[in-house]
């Protein structure tokens, strides 16, 4: 095993994923908990809620900090909104294929897998359902191909693998995790809706 791939998890899972929706702080906490995480990499561009401020970056770092969990930002390298018009098209959705292959997205997939080698780490966004999050559309997508498995936990603690996640099926199955052709590249493989730009 290469130093940057997970270590060994139980059921062959290397990553978590789940999204803080509109939980309080504290039932958060216990989904973290119920699952053993030690560490959230937070994948948002912007670490803020207008409508959820328990979970703006110093609040959220500092109660993960009281519940012992490491809070690591990673939403400079893999957040959703990323800088540089190359990453959007005409319509404002960004494109995934352009960002799997940008340095920055790869130096920060390497720092993701580096800390799972470590700990039990989530990636952290803030939709509750994966199948509408980057972090599953593009992130799990790309470990997908290279043999990670990312386990996506529910609101109600209940886990789904990838491949139970319903934009799965939806992305061709088999070919779901393989990076795509120029064709897709250019235009399929993107946001679900256009992304604001990152300020």
């Amino acid at each position: 095993m290469r130093e940057s791939e997970p270590a060994e998890r139980p059921g062959g899972v290397g990553l978590w994923s789940i999204g803080h929706s509109v939980h309080p702080l504290e039932r958060f906490l216990g989904l973290l908990g119920r699952h053993g995480i030690e560490a959230v990499a937070d994948v948002r561009t912007t670490p803020f809620s207008r409508f959820n401020p328990q979970f703006n970056r110093r609040a959220f770092e500092r109660g993960l900090g009281e519940a012992g969990i490491r809070y690591v930002f990673m939403g400079a390298e893999l957040g959703g909104r990323p800088d540089g018009d190359e990453f959007y098209d005409d319509e404002g959705h960004v494109l995934y294929g352009r960002m799997a292959e940008a340095p920055l997205f790869e130096s920060g997939l390497a720092g993701l897998l580096d800390e799972a080698g470590r700990s039990r780490v989530a990636m952290v966004c803030s939709e509750e359902d994966p199948a509408e999050c980057h972090r599953f559309l593009l992130i799990a997508r790309v470990l997908y191909g290279r043999g990670v498995e990312v386990a996506h936990i529910r609101k109600d603690g209940a886990v789904q693998r990838t491949e139970e996640v319903r934009t799965f099926a939806a992305g061709s199955g088999p070919e779901w995790g393989r990076l795509p052709l120029e064709g897709l590249m250019a235009g399929s493989w993107r946001s679900v809706r256009p992304a604001p730009r990152r300020a």
